[in-house]
Parts: C-alpha cells; sequence; structure tokens
C-alpha cells in the first residue's frame, strides 16, 4: 500500500504543520519506508517497531547539529515513519511495536496486506486524498506542479 501511506501522512502534515516550507515528498517516503523495508524481508519488522522511528528520529537529529536547514529538511523522514505506525495499526502487534523490549517480532505478513479487500479501500481513500490535494493546491498549474516535483513545497499562498 502505498498511497494510503503517502496521502494520509500529506494531509496529517498540512493540517498539523501548515507550513510551506515543509518537503512533503520526504514525509511520504517516510510513510512508506517501513513497508518498503519490511517488505524485504517478507513481514512486519524492526520498521514497525516504534524504536525504529525513534533511532531514525535520533540519527536525524545527531546527524545533523549546527545544519538547521539540512535538519529541517530531514525531520520529516521520522514524523513520516511515525506517521506509518499510526496509519497502520501498528500498535495491534505489541511484540513487533515494542521490540525490543516486548519480545520478538510478529509472524505473519505486512498489516497492509493481512487486511486483504480492505487495503483497496484504503488505497481508494489515498488517492482521493491526492485528487483533494491536486485541487486545492492547484498542482495542475505548471509553476506550483513543477515546484512541488523539484523541492515537495506547496504554493505559499494556498497553504494558509
Amino acid at each position: 500500500m502505498l498511497l494510503w501511506f503517502a496521502g494520509t501522512s500529506f494531509l496529517a502534515v498540512w493540517l498539523v504543520f501548515r507550513d510551506p516550507a515543509i518537503d512533503h515528498r520526504m514525509v511520504m517516503a517516510g510513510a512508506v519506508l517501513p513497508d518498503v523495508v519490511d517488505g524485504a524481508t517478507g513481514g512486519p519488522w524492526v520498521f514497525h517497531s516504534v524504536l525504529a522511528s525513534v533511532g531514525l528520529l535520533a540519527l536525524v537529529m545527531a546527524a545533523t547539529v549546527r545544519r538547521r536547514l539540512l535538519r529541517r529538511r530531514l525531520i520529516v523522514l521520522p514524523i513520516g515513519t511515525f506517521l506509518h505506525l499510526v496509519f497502520d495499526g501498528a500498535w495491534g502487534d505489541t511484540d513487533t511495536f515494542w521490540w525490543p523490549f516486548t519480545g520478538g517480532f510478529g509472524e505473519g505478513r505486512l498489516p497492509s496486506i493481512e487486511r486483504g479487500v480492505l487495503s483497496l479501500v484504503l488505497e481508494v481513500v489515498g488517492l482521493a486524498i491526492f485528487v483533494w490535494a491536486y485541487r486545492r493546491f492547484r498542482l495542475g498549474e505548471r509553476e506550483h506542479r513543477d515546484r512541488f516535483l523539484r523541492t515537495g513545497r506547496l504554493p505559499r499562498e494556498l497553504v494558509s
């Protein structure tokens, strides 16, 4: 599932921060990262634990000391991974979510795959969010679309 995580993380960050300087591409990349990484292993693993998101946040903070602009750009990556955990309902698998504090990793497939038909419904919701954003932020206009694709930023005059 890509559209569900990318769309909901985009919308959540826009609703909470309303900051035209946020690179929404990085938010969405962070939101799909847990399924991409753990999908390679075939099931929920490290990136479906809260420790991975906390570790990624710590890494970004440590790597960007005295580099404010880089920190501002990268901090949304762990925000995206945290949002993945929220929108995936990852806390439902206590062993994986709280790894290594409560045991090992869960069994089975990724939660987004185990949902079956519901995953398709969620993907349609994610697509609807993107259609809304396309219209709301006038991404059909070349200037706005090119800026978003190049920088991940939304038009300043349309954000607030």
